[in-house]
């Protein structure tokens, strides 16, 4: 198993909850393992409601939601997978940046993630099995982000890294993260990398 632990930085801004955003993901037989945990004053965080039948839903960014974008290395291409407090999930792929090609990931049907909130925290654990979008020879390299709204009407936007003068998760540049043991000598471009 291959892993690695995170730290998520706010975009600059006024108003920024006094919390921290932390986890580590790792990769295990095809299987991305990630886990969120927000700490410090989360009851300043507004959480989305339980759905009581979660599943797949658009515009989760809309509120607070964690999120993860994955994209094969040296290709254009990449996915974007959206985890709401609410137990509601996407996972859309786009042909390049923002949005050119963009759809739903219908490799993926189902995403199934245990969420727990707790006085002191607020945690997230989803595995991924990554087998029917990408092959396991490939190199990916992926960014962390998160969108925090507060219960005073405050949207902040938190990443590995920021580019740019306004908050863009979509920028490549930030897809900063690749876990150690993926080179494999014998990876071929094709259509998923």
């Amino acid at each position: 198993m291959t892993g690695q632990a995170f730290s998520l930085v706010p975009f600059p801004a006024p108003n920024i909850p006094a919390m921290h955003i932390t986890g580590n993901i790792a990769l295990q037989n095809h299987v991305l393992v990630l886990n969120y945990l927000l700490g410090g004053n989360i009851a300043e965080v507004l959480l989305p409601p339980v759905s009581p039948n979660p599943g797949r839903q658009d515009e989760l960014w809309k509120a607070t939601c964690l999120e993860l974008f994955l994209a094969i290395k040296d290709q254009p291409g990449y996915w974007e997978f959206n985890l709401s407090p609410s137990g509601d999930w996407n996972v859309y792929r786009m042909d390049t940046y923002r949005r050119l090609g963009f759809r739903e990931e219908r490799g993926i049907s189902q995403l199934t993630f245990e969420t727990k909130e707790e006085s002191n925290g607020y945690s997230l654990h989803v595995p991924v099995d990554l087998s029917s979008i990408i092959r396991p020879e490939a190199d990916f390299q992926m960014a962390i982000t998160a969108i925090v709204q507060t219960k005073d009407g405050n949207e902040t936007f938190w990443a590995l890294m920021h580019h740019g003068a306004t908050p863009d998760f979509h920028l490549r540049e930030s897809f900063i993260l690749a876990l150690a043991g993926q080179t494999h000598p014998l990876a071929q471009s094709g259509p998923d990398g």
